[in-house]
């Protein structure tokens, strides 16, 4: 009987978006240009570079010197290898979902377990500092200092998430043998890296497009989500269905004494942050302490489109999508609830300091700079992506056999 509801549910659901295609098709239209324009400008060039790297580090042996150096660190704060480190490093660099795709490799690497695999990615996901101090704090608020309580309160909210699910699975691993530690051994991680990098003895240009060809690949199912969302978001508005699922959000929001105009901002970055983002800074009923706290929570739930794209990701390494949804879930709480601890004396100092002094100086310049990078990505992003398309187009027609005449 559930799989005959599921069954119907989904079909239903389709059925439904067709027809929504079918009656708006301009909106949809409209829709799905912008979020390509958004993949193509931003995501692809932004994510690319990290991507490729990560795959090469990973090959060459570095990844596991990591994981020995970091073990002290890792394991005893996340219950997760050292190499979560890297994964965890990379997935703050670099931003959705970057995290989800490093953890899903080391799984299937073998350097971690299903539990961990689990673990990892539940605190290694979240946005890029490009992302949050130039599209969100400069881009939409045009308040350079926001992106400072925004960034501190996004990733302190990811460590208390990481820390806390380090007691998931607890049960489960106690019945599997558990793996022998080492301590910090600077020798031993050189040799650990020699290792693997003997065990790989592929050249370096079939390593490289390797990694080109995953990385774009991975890309283009990450684009085609946030067209997908960004349509299904705009088709929701146009039947309505957004301001009745709002009717719900206004009684939650009175209870935290927000204003109601905040629920539709906010149910659209449920669907897409970048949207629900620009939404919210655009609602003059709210006060900037109000906007502040909606759009951390929804920086940091990452919407139902980056959740997808991590959801396709876990799912081709056979790990569970579950704790990492329920991880989002408190990842928006503790974002949400730093930003009205820290408002007052990160933000409003910083904003009171107007005699130069260094938090003042700090948090404007460098949210200038990560503006200046927002602009060149959306400059020069659609030239990458093209040429980086022709070139897996390439490197996918050389690896594919050749017909025998």
């Amino acid at each position: 009987m559930k799989q005959k509801t599921k069954t119907f549910f989904l079909a239903s659901a389709v059925t439904l978006f067709a027809f929504s295609l079918i009656c708006y098709p301009q909106q949809s239209l409209e829709a799905s240009i912008r979020g390509l324009n958004m993949w193509w400008e931003v995501v692809f060039p932004s994510l690319l570079p990290f991507f490729i790297v990560s795959e090469l580090l990973i090959s060459f042996g570095v990844v596991n010197l990591l994981g020995v150096l970091l073990e002290p660190l890792m394991r005893p704060l996340f219950r997760v290898p050292g190499v979560g480190g890297f994964a965890w490093a990379m997935g703050m660099a670099s931003g959705y979902p970057s995290g989800a795709k490093l953890t899903a490799r080391l799984y299937q690497e073998k350097q971690i377990s299903a539990i961990e695999a689990e673990r990892l990615a539940s605190f290694t996901n979240s946005s890029n500092p490009l992302f949050i101090f130039g599209a969100v704090s400069v881009g939409f608020f045009h308040n350079p200092n926001l992106g400072l309580i925004l960034a501190a309160s996004h990733y302190m909210g990811n460590i208390c998430v990481g820390m806390i699910m380090r007691f998931h699975g607890k049960a489960e691993e106690k019945e599997r043998p558990k793996r022998p530690r080492r301590a910090f051994s600077l020798p031993y991680a050189f040799r650990v890296l020699h290792e693997t990098r003997l065990k790989n003895e592929q050249p370096l240009g079939k390593l490289l497009g390797d990694a080109v060809r995953s990385s774009v690949q991975t890309l283009l199912m990450i684009g085609g989500f946030i067209i997908l969302f960004s349509v299904v978001n705009k088709l929701l508005y146009m039947m309505h269905i957004t301001e009745h699922i709002a009717l719900i959000f206004q009684y939650i929001l009175h209870l935290l004494q927000m204003p109601k105009e905040l629920s539709i901002p906010m149910i659209s970055g449920l669907f897409e942050i970048t949207l629900g983002s620009q939404m919210i800074s655009q609602t003059d009923e709210a006060e900037l302490l109000q906007k502040a706290i909606a759009t951390s929570f929804v920086l940091a739930f990452g919407g139902f489109s980056v959740q997808a794209q991590v959801a396709s990701i876990l799912a081709e390494a056979n790990i569970r999508f579950k704790p990492f949804f329920i991880a989002r879930m408190m990842h928006g709480c503790f974002a949400a609830c730093f930003t009205y601890i820290l408002w007052k004396p990160l933000y409003l100092q910083t904003v009171g300091n107007n005699t130069g002094a260094i938090p003042a100086f700090f948090a404007v310049h460098s949210a200038s700079g990560w503006n200046n990078y927002w602009k060149l990505m959306q400059q020069f992003g659609p030239i990458v992506t093209i040429s980086f398309l022709c070139l897996y187009i390439w490197l996918t027609a050389a690896a594919m056999p050749k017909k025998k005449q």
